[in-house]
């Protein structure tokens, strides 16, 4: 891992701060959030409405990527807001738990809703009447109307804070893994003695969903789940709408020496990050940094992102090998770069497994024997376990 990103989270801040400042397009509350730090997250209401305020040191803005509309999951990412260690607290009202954790160039907020909710009102709060810190509030409003007992029960607990601290019943939300089984319908993928890749590709990510739903610690999201094509944009715009933490695509290799074995992963190439832009919309809270039609801060803060994703992309990729090496051997060359479609998310880790060739006997056999596939997905399994939890440990610091 090269660049900036060395330094450590709060470098990145302070030269998007100094970029932000030396570019002087950003209006006067986007500057000042560039450096913001997050104090505390409260709770009020019931299941009714429910207030969420976050306390802040100085001005920040937000920007949604999940209103709650389809999956009761809320995810508003508040962007150059540095937060120490990662939040977490038990719910309250409409919510049942929250996490503030790093996001996309920034402090990402997630919570889990309780019931049908979406967010009704956003609004910042500056310092006022005895308050000397700034204040995010956003307001949710129930889609249908709570029971009287319901409003009664949880007006007990009306304006109470959340933990800011993890405790024993703060119930962290799921992360979020996409699984993306290659090829697919009319795109059969690499040939094999037995058969298709697509199969064995289908039949590899199923097992990997099994084994993460039945730890309860992820939600798992499928690009596919039948024998059908999903163009690889799709596979990426997947990914970005379902607000994943990590983004895994499964294949198997090919080769025209059939004595040639062994695992690799792909990372994306940074030559590559250029075509990242088709992915990028104007809602995306990097195109909405900057102003006066100058779009030099949305530049930087996009490059930024891509780096980061890049950096976890491949710290994802050595703890991925080293699992994987437990049940197939590696190419010499195991951890590849590559300008592949299905990497190109700008803000969503991702690697592509080749997890084998599909043109050697001894490969295909792995791929294709149920209990031997299931332990190659139980290592992948492993490594994503591996992976966020070493991202704790770094955040507990």
């Amino acid at each position: 891992m090269g660049g900036i990103f060395k330094l450590g989270r709060k470098s990145v801040l302070a030269f998007v701060g100094a970029a932000i400042g030396c570019l002087a397009v950003v209006a006067g509350a986007q500057a000042a959030g560039s450096g913001a730090d997050i104090l505390k997250v409260r709770l009020g209401g019931d299941r009714t409405e429910t207030r969420i305020v976050i306390d802040l040191s100085r001005s920040a803005s937000g920007k949604v990527a999940s209103d709650g509309a389809d999956d009761r999951r809320v995810v508003v990412n508040l962007p150059g807001v540095s937060v120490e260690g990662g939040l977490q607290g038990g719910g309250l009202g409409l919510v049942k738990a929250w996490v503030v954790d790093d996001g996309p160039g920034g402090a990402r907020l997630r919570l889990d809703l309780a019931s049908d909710a979406t967010i009704k009102r956003r609004f910042l709060l500056p310092p006022a009447d005895g308050v000397s810190n700034y204040r995010y509030v956003i307001d949710l409003a129930a889609k249908s109307p709570a029971t009287t007992t319901q409003v009664a029960q949880s007006n007990t607990a009306r304006f109470l804070s959340a933990p800011v601290r993890p405790t024993k019943a703060a119930l962290p939300l799921k992360k979020v893994i996409v699984i993306d089984a290659g090829h697919g319908g009319k795109d059969p993928g690499a040939r094999g003695a037995e058969g298709n890749e697509k199969d064995v590709t289908l039949a590899a990510a199923r097992a990997l969903k099994s084994q993460l739903e039945r730890s309860g610690r992820y939600k798992v999201v499928m690009t596919r789940d039948t024998d059908v094509y999903v163009d690889h944009g799709v596979r990426v715009q997947i990914a970005r709408r379902a607000d994943a933490d990590l983004f895994i695509s499964l294949h198997a290799d090919s080769g025209s020496d059939p004595s040639l074995r062994g695992a690799s992963v792909y990372t994306l190439a940074d030559r590559a990050t250029g075509r990242s832009a088709k992915f990028v919309s104007k809602d995306d809270w990097f195109m909405q940094a900057g102003s006066h039609g100058d779009n030099g801060v949305s530049t930087i803060l996009l490059d930024l992102t891509q780096r980061m994703t890049r950096n976890r992309s491949a710290s994802f990729a050595e703890v991925l090998l080293a699992r994987v090496s437990d049940h197939q051997p590696l190419l010499r060359r195991s951890h590849r770069e590559a300008g592949l479609a299905v990497l190109l998310a700008p803000d969503v880790p991702a690697v592509l497994l080749e997890m084998g060739f599909i043109t050697n006997a001894e490969d295909e056999a792995v791929l294709r024997d149920p209990g031997r596939r299931n332990r190659l997905m139980s290592s992948v399994g492993d490594a994503i376990d591996d992976y966020f939890g070493q991202q704790t440990k770094l955040a507990s610091r």
